[in-house]
Parts: structure tokens; sequence; C-alpha cells
């Protein structure tokens, strides 16, 4: 039995029509570029970045387009006709150079430049190739700021031990990572008990013994990293090193201080209305006295 569907009028045998589909799906891939997702590019805001324009084997290139797809789609760089040509009015103007192997350089970078890059890629037979790119800019790193503060007790004399807590700060960056490291030993981690803050804030405890022993604080993004070094039994003993954080000296500033802020929040929210009450009084005394004088 041989199964027919009536399409406006006409009878197409069913084997017909799946054949129809067919090549209309071939003519389409034929049309349409292949899409290939490529890696990850990491660029440092200063430097610069090499945007690779891969290709199968024996694809010979016949037209190149680059292009950057964000925040908008704006063309970078051509190449057509063995001609190589950047002149484009986009974010990349005179920091885009198209090499001949039709890579894409990026110079200096700036942290707006993060985003997705194509190139399409049309060989001599009119194959078409897009090459998707992520370029993700990092900041970088500086140098970290530590601060050591103290337990200090309320004896007489100087505790044979000494409770730190070693604080770790970069400014004015972000997507970094903090570790840190016990100098004069192997490795980079430490006891993850220890780590306070997503690892900003280590807790070490430190004995006569532990005079000399350094920590640094390692931040670092994936194109960059600095470090900071301490030695915590310096702070320990306020006698051998003035100028040094306490906890009880962070009660006796922070204290008083967020009692300030409390108490001016609340003359604040009190003093408009008080202010409008007596700049309104001043208004109907000043208005009182003022009499009409006819004219003569």
């Amino acid at each position: 039995m041989l199964w027919i569907s009536v399409i406006e009028g006409a009878c197409w045998p069913l084997w017909r029509m799946a054949m129809w589909s067919l090549w209309s799906l071939l003519l389409w891939e034929a049309l349409l570029p292949t899409v290939v997702c490529g890696a990850q590019v990491l660029g440092q805001v200063g430097g610069s970045v090499l945007l690779l324009a891969e290709r199968p084997p024996g694809f010979q290139v016949r037209e190149a387009i680059w292009r950057s797809l964000w925040p908008s789609e704006q063309l970078v760089a051509t190449f057509f006709r063995g001609s190589r040509e950047t002149l484009y009015h986009s974010r990349f103007l005179g920091r885009a150079q198209l090499h001949s192997n039709l890579s894409l350089e990026l110079r200096p970078l700036e942290p707006g430049d993060s985003g997705n890059f194509s190139v399409l890629l049309v060989d001599m037979g009119g194959r078409a190739q897009t090459r998707i790119l992520q370029l993700k800019v990092y900041d970088a790193v500086p140098r970290p700021v530590v601060q050591v503060f103290i337990a200090v007790s309320g004896g007489a004399h100087p505790p044979k031990t000494c409770q730190a807590f070693l604080s770790c700060w970069a400014p004015n960056v972000t997507d970094i990572t903090y570790s840190w490291r016990r100098e004069g030993t192997t490795g980079f981690g430490l006891e993850p008990s220890g780590l306070f803050t997503d690892g900003q804030v280590l807790k070490v405890s430190l004995g006569p013994g532990d005079k000399s022993v350094a920590y640094s604080c390692i931040v670092s993004n994936p194109v960059s990293w600095d470090l900071a070094t301490v030695t915590p039994w310096e702070s320990c003993h306020r006698e051998s090193a003035p100028g040094k954080s306490s906890y009880k000296d962070m009660l006796l500033v922070v204290v008083p201080v967020s009692l300030l802020l409390t108490l001016a929040g609340l003359l604040s929210a009190w003093h408009p209305c008080c202010s409008g009450k007596k700049q309104k009084d001043r208004c109907t005394d000043r208005r009182a006295p003022e009499t009409e004088t006819p004219l003569v």
C-alpha cells in the first residue's frame, strides 16, 4: 500500500516528501556558516591579547570578518581580496591589528574590552565558518595590605602564647582570591579551620618559638598575583611594637565612633523638622511688623 498526502490539491507520496525535506535541510546547512565555539582568552588591563583565527586543514581563506558582539555588534577588521583592513569606527579603533595569519591583536587593553568576538571565514569554495571567542580582561592585582590584630590579656605580665588574626585586603580589585603561606614551609595552603571571610582572615596561635615566623598573604586573579608578608609576633607585645592594633584598641575606637554615628543620624532626622518650624516662625515674625504704605 502506498500512502499519499494532499498538499494544495497535489498528491505527494510520503517518500518524495521525505526526500524534499532532506534536500531542504542540506541546502540550509550549506548556506549557513558552521559555528565553532572557541576557548576563553584572558588579558590584563594595559597589556595585549591575540585572538586566533583557527581554521580546519585545507581551508583556504578568501574572506575574513572580525566583529565585536558586545555591548553592540561592531565591525573590527576585515580581509577581502588579499587586503587587510582595520579602519572601522569601533571602540577598538587604533588598538586593533589584523596579522597575516588573520589573527586579531588588541592593545592596549581596557577594562571595558571584555566580551565575545566572532570571526567569519569564507574559503575559495564558498564554505563559511564562524568562530566565537570570549575575551576576559582583568585588572593587575596590587600589593595587598595586611593588618595584625592581637587578643591582649588583662594580666600584668605578657602571655606565653599569642592569639592573632591576620587580615588581608587588596584595594579596588574584584574577582580575586586570597591564600596564605607560612614562610619556610612548602605549599601555599594552611588549615581551613583557621581561615575566615573567604580566606581574607587567618587565625594563628603563636608561642615564644614563633618569634621569627612570617606569614604571607597572596592575592591573585587569573592573570596576575602579588603578596605581602608580616611577622605577627612583633605585634604580640605593645611595648615591642608600638602602634600595632589590638582588640581592646579596636573596641576603644569602634564603639565610640558607632555611638557618635548613631547619635548624628538621630539628630539629622530630628533637626530638619525643628529647623523648618523655626524657619517658619522667623518668617512669620519678619512679616508681622511689615505694613503697606499707601502711595501719595
